[in-house]
């Protein structure tokens, strides 16, 4: 089996996604951060999008592949993942479904709602990236944080609904995307629903280490934001 490489930022809750999968998936790999390497030449030729998380592999047609969901999809399909992405159209249908959502509907309004406090960039024609005061940046926020209980609620009521996870009595990818995009909601103390926190808790005791070693890092970077936030509302540091 060809060991794959992983190029991560790990901060980031899309890079944690990956991450975990290929802890949980006992897949053999290699990590290597490339915080502030991404605009390199060297990267670019390799990866001209300059995201992450990105694997290397030469089984790929060119080398490389980005974006979480397809990169776990890929895994999934060439080492019969079924646990994780099952075979039946059925179900995978339902798993589809649940990442495109969260990267379609649900994410780009977390970000527009976590990014200005994480210090991640904005979306160029975003308000968060224009002129505007930080009163109307502020208002922007607030109203794509808003949008985040119904969301939330589609995952709960329809992609879990009775079941214990997305995927069914053992998390699936869709459910370890969701999770970790979860995460970041901790840098706004965003009130999560009582079944979201129990939905986490469940993901992060069905993987283990696979997934709280990751987690760390996220975590780790979100309570150095609050700390420093708190210093700027203080007046210490």
């Amino acid at each position: 089996m060809t060991k794959i490489k992983l190029n991560v930022i790990k901060p980031s809750v899309n890079n944690m996604t990956v991450r975990v999968f290929l802890r949980a998936a006992k897949l053999d790999f290699s990590e290597h951060d490339v915080y502030g390497q991404t605009r390199t030449a060297e990267y670019l030729a390799r990866c001209p999008s300059h995201l992450t998380p990105m694997i290397e592999t030469p089984d790929l047609p060119r080398g490389a592949l980005w974006e979480s969901c397809a990169i776990m999809q890929y895994l999934c399909n060439k080492h019969g993942l079924d646990d994780f992405y099952p075979k039946d159209p059925e179900r995978r249908a339902m798993i589809d479904s649940a990442m495109f959502y969260l990267i379609g509907t649900f994410y780009p309004h977390l970000a527009r709602a976590t990014y200005p406090f994480l210090n991640f960039p904005q979306y160029p024609g975003e308000v968060g990236y224009s002129d505007a005061d930080h009163d109307a940046k502020e208002q922007a926020r607030k109203a794509a944080a808003d949008a985040l209980a119904e969301q939330l609620e589609v995952f709960h009521k329809f992609y879990v609904g009775d079941k214990h996870f997305i995927g069914g009595d053992k998390p699936s990818i869709a459910d370890i995307r969701l999770a970790a995009t979860l995460e970041f909601l901790e840098v706004i103390d965003y009130p999560l629903p009582a079944w979201a926190t129990t939905y986490l808790a469940a993901i992060e005791q069905a993987l283990g280490t696979a997934y709280s070693e990751p987690a760390a890092d996220v975590r780790g970077y979100i309570d150095y934001v609050k700390a420093q936030r708190q210093e700027e509302l203080t007046g210490t540091a």
